[in-house]
């Protein structure tokens, strides 16, 4: 497989005994990952390539709706934010960090990201807030088209999938933007949390249903 980056192409993955359709897609580090359909329940399986070790630098603070983690590359720091995931086990959300960027070395450094640790931390707790950091956004073309449609989504109101479909200019891609947000790995920063299913329920949310209606409970309120 010979993909650069940005590139992506859909694909049916065999494992566990069944085929899953999904796509795999090559990242700003070369590492190419297999993304299933997360609406039906599957799980991410990065695919290794054989590319230099990238170190990305991460620190974990506290929050009412659990742990926060914010990582960047340590050679990209000027780029900002890589990641920011959420979870109620620390441990946890590191093997998640881990499983997102395959293959890269992990450094713990709270003393270099604890900024951006706080302003993560006062986002989840204010989600009105416009959160002032620089961000390392990566993924598929596709993806950055439905992310950035996400960010223009004000604090407080809500969209369906088909209303990003449409904004993006790819209305019968509903299934192909329900696995841009859940490919999201930028908690709050690219409020995936604001996208709801047509009839107004709640969808799915990569780190669980009740931090997602949690956060949209807050930004009604403030």
């Amino acid at each position: 497989m010979r993909l650069q980056n940005g590139d992506w192409r859909f694909d049916l993955h065999h494992g566990g005994g069944r085929r899953q359709m999904g796509f795999y897609f090559c990242n700003l580090d070369h590492h190419i990952f297999w993304q299933a359909d997360r609406m039906a329940g599957m799980k991410t399986k990065p695919v290794r390539v054989d590319q230099p070790r990238a170190e990305i630098a991460f620190a974990l603070g506290r929050t009412s709706l659990g742990s926060v983690l914010v990582a960047r590359q340590k050679s990209l720091e000027s780029r900002g934010v890589c990641a920011i995931l959420l979870g109620d086990d620390p441990q946890r959300v590191i093997r998640e960090l881990q499983a997102q960027f395959a293959g890269a070395k992990l450094i713990e450094d709270d003393s270099g990201l604890d900024q951006l640790v706080a302003a993560a931390s006062k986002a989840v707790e204010n989600p009105c807030r416009p959160l002032d950091l620089p961000l390392d956004i990566r993924g598929t073309n596709f993806q950055q088209k439905v992310w950035a449609a996400l960010r223009e989504i004000p604090p407080g109101t809500t969209t369906s999938y088909a209303e990003v479909a449409q904004r993006i200019g790819a209305p019968k891609s509903l299934r192909a933007v329900a696995g841009a947000c859940a490919a999201n790995v930028l908690a709050v920063a690219i409020p995936c949390h604001r996208v709801l299913r047509a009839n107004g329920s709640l969808s799915g949310y990569r780190w669980g249903m009740e931090r997602k209606r949690a956060l949209l409970e807050r930004e009604k309120q403030l």
